[in-house]
């Protein structure tokens, strides 16, 4: 071969590899092949946040359920206020798992183009309300109100702003428009108490304490709002790249889950007890009982996350404004290791409802 002919073809060679590099830049999604597996991680990073939402996370860190099926594997912890937070951190690679909302759950899928992360298992229904004073008995009193959320974007977040669309109801400052802050779920309840914002929608225990401790009433439940009441307020994320090179560790994880899950079905009492103490250790407030009862008679923790409501959920942040367009959910979820856990241990196996597919 000519040194002109090589000189061209390797000219050519160069400008395909670079070619490539920038097409991966571009998109922000490393087309590379799928990560191997490298069995059993030494270290699995996991996220959930100080709420009653979080009661399976709080139970299995708490009993030590995770760290025994982990059993070699080092599990580290890291709480979130709420799930954009714990987005940031999936996809930063600084977390390995996490609970966290479905609203967060799909824009953390739809930020990566549909790379990074993979719902492996479901934790909360239901948990969710719009609590407001007592003065407000309709949609239409919320006009030159303040209601608050957790965070931008976060679920409830959405779930708010997506009811307000529906009841023909603007989002601003206007005399006419109701005003939709973000706030930290602690610092809602001293807000509200102050009277500087007048409604909230939160998750458990944030709206039994609102409501117990501050006089709140419930406008709507969000099951309401479900067909059979039944909604993912919780679910488990994985990053996909650790899901592939160590799926045995995300199994055992699994495992740990569904023992803290039934623990808390079958031991109500002590389940509480230890959810409460959590939240003491990570807040420095542990809830009165009545409070604890309430959040508790809220929710519905099962392994099942819901994949049917996914779509629909994708909707519902265009409605609200948060998205510009529905995220496409096809291929989000992984339920593989979910449903062998669950089959192993002798227990019904949860629907993908085509999720799982791109």
């Amino acid at each position: 071969m000519s040194s002109r002919i090589l000189t061209k073809s390797l000219a050519i060679a160069t400008a395909f590899l670079a070619l490539a590099a920038c097409s991966r830049a571009d998109t922000g999604v490393d087309n590379a092949a799928p990560a191997q597996d490298k069995g059993a991680a030494t270290e699995i990073r996991l996220g959930y946040f100080p709420n009653v939402t979080h009661a399976a996370a709080l139970i299995g860190v708490d009993k030590g359920l995770f760290a025994k099926e982990l059993g070699d594997t080092k599990l580290t912890t890291q709480t979130f206020n709420a799930g954009p937070e714990a987005v940031n951190a999936l996809l930063g690679e600084s977390l390995d798992a996490t609970f966290i909302g479905s609203g967060p759950a799909i824009n953390a899928y739809a930020k990566s183009k549909g790379e990074a992360v993979r719902l492996v298992s479901g934790a909360t229904s239901g948990g969710a309300q719009l609590v407001v004073k007592p003065e407000i008995t309709s949609a239409a009193d919320l006009k030159g109100k303040v209601i608050t959320t957790p965070q931008l974007g976060n679920t409830q977040d959405v779930a708010l702003k997506k009811w307000l669309a529906d009841q023909k109801l603007a989002v601003g400052a206007g005399a006419d428009q109701v005003n939709v802050t973000n706030t930290e779920n602690a610092q809602s309840l001293d807000l509200f108490k102050k009277g500087d914002v007048q409604g909230a929608w939160v998750p458990e225990p944030w709206s039994s304490r609102l409501v117990l401790d501050a006089g709140a009433k419930v406008l709507l439940d969000e099951k309401e709002v479900w067909e059979g009441g039944k909604f993912p307020t919780t679910v488990l994320l994985v990053r996909t790249k650790f899901l592939q090179e160590h799926p045995q560790t995300v199994e055992a994880l699994l495992r740990g889950h569904l023992a803290a899950t039934d623990f808390a079905l079958n031991n109500k009492v002590e389940a509480k007890q230890v959810v409460n103490k959590a939240l003491k250790e990570l807040t420095g407030k542990a809830l009165g009982e009545p409070v604890l009862d309430r959040a508790f008679d809220n929710i519905e923790l099962t392994l099942d996350p819901q994949a049917k409501s996914f779509p629909q959920l994708a909707e519902d942040a265009v409605t609200a404004g948060v998205s510009k367009e529905a995220a496409d959910v096809a291929g989000l979820a992984d339920f593989t290791l979910l449903n062998k856990v669950l089959s192993a241990a002798g227990k019904p196996t949860v629907d993908t409802a085509g999720l799982d597919k791109k």
